[in-house]
């Protein structure tokens, strides 16, 4: 990794992440979408040959799948998963905020109610890797919402299966209906709808450069999550942390993708230097060492500042994905914190925690994005209509405030609905 101090550096250019160019496929992406809109089914059927290497005649996953896929699932892979799916549920009721009303003014009463989307779809991707987790994160918090209907969509095997984990979380965590679409031309059933797949309101889940792309080009017409790019952790740390626990951090974000990005901020020279040998001591010996390394010499950066104070500023500027703190008193930086998706205080809290079990969401903001956005939660299903009610008195009340401002604004017949109503019988 490189090791560069605070203030020999541009921290802008610094903590610049490896970017998707989502306008290099932007016209790739919208052919496919304009296809799969005009064409339904022929078109999605005509994608997945092209780029899955199947073709698919029942786009919809069957209940003797599903059946089949439980059957022959590894027995502690399914403890598993329904053990994640509980602390996943857990934690995302807690997220459901309550309806409430108030006196404004005498005769003014005014709050908001709760209520679900009426459908989502889920993105799973299926190109490196299966995620069933990322069922889990993303279908959990839409059935406890209330929505009606959840669908998910995820990209066939080469026998034109999807892999009996991915089957199974989607069935714990209470998807609805399961389709063997993915890419551009997922998002875009799921957008428009065709003969198989069911239009929905909402698309969350993390994809591709393509997929990423579908999204942007749909954001209007159906709503999305946030914009997502590749994966980033940064740790920040002083003296006090482990630097062997510092690297499998570190080499645990760098596996995710050769773009996802790695940070370590510290005033300590001897933690910098000591982590840096224990992730090249770790890289040598790990699975995806390939993955890991390229992700390192793109996005891998050790900053040494010359105060604690710098670190922060330079933790608050990048505003992590993933952000690890590992401190003498880790509640203390905390309260110095304003950006990040997903925090994981204290040395027995490795990112991992929070990507399989712990019950918070992995879905999140990356590319700085949390300095305007938080991650996937049970509100991003919800919606707050506003209510109120007047009385005859607090109409004549309000009406001292709203009828010169209306008329001012030149709308008289806003004007009128008050005065009309005040008019003596």
């Amino acid at each position: 990794m490189d090791i560069l101090k605070y203030s020999e550096i541009n921290l802008k250019e610094t903590i610049k992440r490896s970017e998707q160019d989502v306008n290099n496929v932007l016209d790739i992406v919208s052919d496919i979408l304009d296809n799969v809109k005009n064409n339904g089914d022929e078109a999605i059927r005509e994608y997945t040959e092209k780029f899955d290497g199947v073709l698919i005649e029942n786009l919809k996953v069957s209940k003797d799948e599903i059946k089949e896929a439980y059957d022959t699932l590894d027995d502690e892979l399914l403890i598993a998963l329904k053990q994640a799916a509980s602390n996943i549920r857990k934690f995302h009721e807690r997220q459901i905020p309550e309806s409430w009303n108030m006196e404004v003014n005498p005769g003014v009463v005014a709050g908001q109610i709760v209520r679900p989307i009426n459908s989502a779809g889920c993105y799973i991707p299926g190109g490196r890797a299966a995620y069933p987790s990322s069922i889990l994160m993303t279908v959990i918090p839409a059935k406890i919402a209330g929505v009606e209907k959840v669908v998910c969509v995820t990209p066939p095997q080469k026998d034109g299966k999807i892999l009996d984990a991915i089957l199974v979380a989607a069935d714990i965590a209470g998807a609805d209906e399961i389709y063997k679409v993915g890419g551009a031309q997922a998002i875009a059933s799921l957008a428009y709808g065709s003969e198989s797949v069911p239009r929905v309101e909402k698309i969350v889940g993390p994809g591709n450069i393509f997929v990423t792309a579908a999204k942007k080009l749909v954001y209007g017409q159906v709503d999305i999550e946030f914009p997502a790019g590749p994966s980033e952790v940064l740790i920040l740390a002083d003296e006090t942390a482990n630097p062997e626990f510092l690297a499998t951090d570190i080499l645990a974000q760098a596996e995710h993708d050769p773009n996802a990005s790695c940070f370590l901020v510290t005033d300590s020279q001897d933690l910098a230097v000591k982590t840096d040998e224990f992730v090249a001591k770790l890289t040598e010996i790990a699975p995806r060492r390939e993955i890991i390394e390229e992700s390192l010499s793109k996005s891998g950066k050790i900053i040494i500042t010359n105060t604690f104070e710098e670190a922060i500023h330079v933790t608050n500027e990048y505003a992590p994905e993933h952000l690890i703190i590992t401190t003498k008193d880790d509640d203390e930086t905390l309260s110095h914190i304003n950006n990040a998706g997903s925090i994981f205080l204290g040395s027995y809290s490795p990112v991992a925690a929070g990507d399989y079990g712990s019950g918070t969401n992995h879905v999140l903001p990356t590319g700085g994005g949390a300095k305007m956005y938080s991650g996937l939660s049970t509100e991003a299903f919800i919606k707050k209509p506003t209510v109120q009610r007047l009385t005859k008195e607090g109409l004549e009340e309000l009406s001292k405030t709203s009828v010169p401002i209306a008329e001012y604004e030149g709308f008289f017949a806003h004007s009128n609905s008050f005065k009309t109503r005040l008019r003596e019988d």
